[in-house]
């Protein structure tokens, strides 16, 4: 009995949160969203220069990686989510080819209109579409697309779990789900190395290439604030995704998830 009431207690909880985490600091749920928002239409002009100063160009090798574990191939349907300047869409679009079809998706228009300015410009056109969309509650119909990428925006998505679920709807029979994400260093001295340079560095190097020394604070913050490989792991499980696994890369500093509908 005691176990019962205990466990309800906990849903009960749950269900009446009114804040969650924007980095380390509490903010009412309905309010992150636009703090969120704030942060990427500071740096939405400088973010290919940040990504490849902050990871001394390693970010283009983690999402060949991503792109070789998609399993895209010609006629398939791509959902680029929390896809910014379109890294990844630049990638899948040769692949699925001219049958296929890339949709370039993003919460915040600055980051869209960027990306589709950089795909217009490497004459991507043909089979290319774009949307301004909420994981959480994705505007497509169910059974939809063969893969749906998201690399590095999970962790500012304010319902992690409803954002699964909404992309599990959207996904095809046998399609597959990857999260490119920042994680947990599996090495205690990289997690030293790694905390200096987060909240040390990494702030200076915003400040002085885009003028925003906060917003580089957050992504410091939320990384930390992220769900761990495991924990990240359970909540593909959770969703409904199964064949469940991760990949840690640069000794765990990025993870990536793979997960299958069946």
């Amino acid at each position: 009995m005691s176990k019962t009431n205990s466990s309800a207690t906990t849903e009960q909880l749950e269900d009446d949160k009114t804040t969650t985490h924007f980095g380390y600091k509490d903010v009412a749920i309905g309010e992150k969203q636009e703090k969120v928002a704030e942060v990427f239409h500071s740096v939405a002009q400088k973010y290919d220069i940040m990504n490849d100063l902050m990871s001394a160009g390693v970010h283009r090798l983690w999402k060949r990686f991503t792109i070789e574990m998609s399993g895209a191939r010609a006629g398939h349907q791509i959902l680029d989510l929390a896809g910014g300047t379109g890294d990844l869409t630049a990638l899948f679009a040769p692949k699925v080819g001219e049958n296929g079809r890339v949709v370039l998706a993003d919460i915040n228009d600055s980051m869209l209109k960027v990306g589709r300015d950089r795909m217009i410009d490497r004459g991507l056109l043909n089979n290319l579409s774009y949307a301004q969309v909420n994981a959480e509650c994705l505007p497509f119909a169910d059974n939809t697309f063969d893969c749906v990428t998201i690399a590095f925006g999970l962790r500012n998505v304010t319902d992690k779990q409803k954002a699964l679920g909404s992309i599990f709807r959207v996904l095809r029979p046998g399609g597959r789900l990857l999260v490119l994400e920042f994680s947990k260093p599996v090495y205690p001295w990289l997690n030293k190395i790694y905390d200096q340079y987060s909240f040390n560095l990494l702030p200076k190097i915003g400040k002085w290439i885009t003028g925003d020394q906060e917003s580089y604070q957050y992504l410091a913050e939320s990384i930390r604030m992220h769900p761990g490989q495991e924990e990240l792991k359970q909540m593909f499980a959770d969703a409904g995704f199964g064949d469940n696994e991760y990949h840690n890369l640069t000794g765990g500093i990025v993870a990536l998830h793979r997960g299958f509908k069946y």
